[in-house]
């Protein structure tokens, strides 16, 4: 997968990225907010992987080494925030729903070249402002996929993840790792804070919006991703994302006809607290 450099957390601005293309796994001083004006990007830490579609940004607090992937060609936006405004964000890694104010407020700031389109230092300071008022009267989004630590979780996620469409129930994937289906339904909740169903279900909604974003139809996705049919797969992806898969498709940049990107987990070199450093630019 090909990586390119990321921004200096003095700078604020864009990064377009083509569909599969990566950022090398970092770590900032400052919290940054990352918001896809087109495409998807997925944010992964040692905690896990968030998904941002255009209607949601993504949260990354100071200090978490994490590292972002496009899923159809994304038009990156990053805002780096002062420390007294992240305090008002939490303090892990978060999908937001971004409003229109919020959104537009965003775009200004990052138009290009670092820039604020001669706004004077005040007005820019109200603009950061802006963007936190919205995105504090927001709650989290359920686009998050939180990885396990029990060995048979993480094999029972893995079968998961390398097929989304998997049927198989949770009793038949837990004889397949060597665990009963009352073990791996405590462990789903302890570990995860979330059911089997859950899970399973935001995984095929990640997986989906990277087809999407690819150019896939929404009936190929929703096969794809293990829904019976159409109608059930727009119901869920829907409830998750906020808009429909045939909507949200729409709005995507044509992507050409390269291979699609899965969800993949976390490589273990993203861990929190890490202070790597990126790479010089190529």
């Amino acid at each position: 997968m090909r990586e390119t450099r990321h921004l200096d957390p003095a700078e604020r601005g864009r990064i377009v990225l083509a569909h599969g293309q990566r950022l090398p796994t970092h770590a900032h001083d400052r919290g940054h907010l990352v918001y896809p004006a087109t495409g998807v990007l997925s944010v992964t830490t040692a905690r896990g992987t968030w998904i941002a579609p255009p209607t949601r940004v993504a949260w990354t607090p100071a200090i978490f080494a994490h590292h972002h992937t496009a899923h159809g060609n994304a038009d990156m936006r990053i805002l780096f925030l002062s420390d007294a405004l992240a305090a008002r964000l939490p303090t892990h890694p978060a999908v937001l729903t971004v409003s229109g104010l919020a959104r537009e407020a965003l775009l200004a700031l990052t138009a290009g070249e670092a820039d604020t389109g001669g706004r004077a230092p005040e007005a820019v300071d109200r603009l950061h402002a802006v963007v936190v008022d919205e995105l504090t009267a927001a709650p989290e989004q359920p686009l998050h996929l939180p990885e396990p630590a029990d060995d048979r979780l993480r094999a029972l996620t893995g079968i998961l993840y390398a097929d989304p469409a998997n049927q198989q129930t949770l009793a038949e994937l837990g004889a397949r790792v060597g665990a009963s289906e009352r073990t791996l339904s405590r462990l789903f909740g302890q570990e995860l804070r979330m059911s089997f169903h859950q899970w399973r279900t935001q995984l095929r909604v990640h997986h989906a919006l990277t087809r999407l974003a690819a150019g896939k139809s929404v009936t190929d996705t929703a096969l794809a991703c293990g829904w019976a049919n159409p109608t059930t797969f727009i119901e869920a992806f829907a409830a998750l994302v906020g808009e429909t898969p045939g909507r949200y498709r729409n709005r995507q940049l044509p992507t050409g006809s390269g291979s699609i990107t899965p969800v993949s987990r976390p490589n273990g070199k993203a861990g929190e607290g890490s202070r790597n450093r990126l790479p010089s630019p190529a």
